[in-house]
């Protein structure tokens, strides 16, 4: 690091957990968003200011004026705009030595293991269960770490998944696929408070820094956020031996 990176990233170097080593992993470090949106805002904003070295935001929607209302990387002049190059001048504007790219396409496929492949960890910040199952067999093909939000209504939750222990369970170990693809509730549907994907999104980003710079321990389980009561509940999530991603019997991916 030069003197300008260590005056920039002072307040996180004097961190005993992160210090100057945990700075340089962070600097090194390239990192998958799928969904520039409600929490991929944050967690490219976020990201990019605490120095991780590269950034891939992917997301092939454009912005709309209903998601002015909590995606904040997004303004009023970025509407029909694609949403990943917006937020890619969002968070290029807080930090221009970060290396920031674009995809513009839904992932799937060859896409989407050539997108998930030699990245430190992917953020899930999508709003589809197809494209979270999707995101997740990829992640646990390549053995690479998933960090998973969601956001609806007044409640949020947050899940790690650290595909470099063959151990771990997987997003289809919490959420077995039901068949009912897409049909879940949406935020336009039944709408979402605006901090609330704030909050769960800058937990996302939270939980990337200190998996990407060695500081304290992998967020372990489900956490829960009832935004009307102010509470937070965890749960221990379990590797089920029957599931079709990462069981025993599992069969090869299907993006």
């Amino acid at each position: 690091m030069n003197d300008q990176e260590l005056l920039r990233y002072s307040r996180q170097i004097m961190l005993e957990s992160i210090d100057i080593e945990g700075q340089e992993r962070l600097l090194a470090s390239h990192v998958l968003v799928v969904g520039a949106g409600g929490l991929g805002s944050p967690v490219a904003l976020y990201l990019a200011a605490a120095g991780v070295g590269r950034l891939t935001l992917a997301d092939a929607d454009e912005v709309e004026l209903s998601n002015l209302q909590r995606q904040i990387a997004h303004g009023e002049a970025d509407l029909g705009r694609n949403k990943a190059e917006s937020a890619r001048q969002a968070a290029q504007a807080l930090n221009s030595r970060c290396g920031i790219e674009t995809l513009t396409d839904h992932l799937q496929g060859e896409s989407m293991a050539a997108a998930v492949a030699g990245v430190d960890a992917v953020l899930d910040c999508t709003d589809r269960f197809s494209s979270r199952y999707a995101i997740n067999a990829a992640c646990r093909a390549a053995g690479v770490p998933l960090i998973s939000g969601a956001a609806i209504r007044f409640s949020g939750q947050l899940a790690v998944f650290d595909h470099r222990d063959p151990d771990s369970p997987c997003y289809a170990c919490l959420y077995p696929p039901d068949g009912q693809g897409d049909q879940a509730l949406s935020c336009a549907e039944s709408g979402v408070v605006a901090p609330l994907v704030g909050l769960v999104g800058s937990f996302q980003a939270l939980e990337a820094i200190k998996l990407l710079s060695g500081a304290g321990a992998t967020h372990q389980g489900l956490s829960t956020f009832d935004g009307l009561s102010g509470e937070w509940r965890r749960f221990g999530i379990s590797r089920d031996p029957a599931c079709g991603t990462c069981g025993d019997r599992a069969s090869a991916p299907r993006w």
